[in-house]
């Protein structure tokens, strides 16, 4: 796929939590495949991000769940931008893909994400509605529940490490320690190193094969 610089316009900004957002911004003929990431800057400035893209293939939008980080000077003068300013994106770029046989296949797939690395799976999940999925997500507080309601409840397990009473307490590495493991999945892991790297060594130890496991690290 042919990576391209277009400018965009912003189209909305929704918070979803106190320090994380949805930028919207159009399309305007922008290809990629699910799971993959752009890169944005602001015209003029020098400041760019990359930034997987959390929408659908088949959306007429693009939107980017955005955490506003310290430093992080881009992610937090993206959250005050007005509807119609321009923003510059190109790529897509990435291979934190679906394979198309592993789609047909209905392969078993198990998503694990930190924070908004949850992103890539939405991406790939709302693409491709039919495959047989499982969503892992690592977070602080219940909140932090990116659009739950897109994923099937059976399929999605939250595990907070500060709220209780929930799915699970706990972080995702402890979830996947304390849980009987799919041989025959796919794990695709997203988020902060230190988890991605613990939860490789979990999986390697309960016996999955190393090309059952794909990364994309976050931060």
């Amino acid at each position: 796929m042919e990576n391209n610089k277009t400018q965009s316009k912003v189209l909305s900004i929704k918070n979803v939590t106190e320090s994380t957002y949805i930028l919207r911004i159009e399309r305007n003929g922008f290809e990629f495949k699910a799971g993959q990431y752009l890169v944005l800057s602001i015209p003029d400035e020098r400041k760019a991000r990359e930034y997987s893209i959390y929408s659908a293939e088949t959306d007429d939008f693009i939107e980017l769940l955005i955490k506003e980080v310290t430093p992080g000077e881009l992610s937090q003068e993206l959250k005050y931008l007005k509807p119609g300013t321009k923003v510059q994106i190109s790529g897509p770029f990435g291979f934190f893909i679906l394979k198309d046989e592993d789609i047909q296949q209905k392969k078993p797939v198990v998503f694990v994400a930190t924070g908004t690395g949850i992103s890539p799976f939405r991406s790939i999940i709302r693409s491709n509605p039919d495959i047989n999925y499982k969503v892992l997500l690592g977070v602080r507080y219940k909140n932090e529940a990116y659009n739950k309601e897109d994923y099937e409840s059976n399929r999605f397990v939250l595990c907070t490490s500060r709220d209780k009473d929930l799915d699970f307490n706990g972080r995702v590495t402890d979830y996947l320690k304390q849980n009987n493991i799919n041989k025959d999945a796919l794990y695709y892991l997203c988020g902060n190193s230190a988890m991605v790297d613990e939860a490789i060594e979990i999986l390697e130890e309960k016996g999955l094969a190393a090309e059952n496991i794909k990364t994309e690290i976050f931060f």
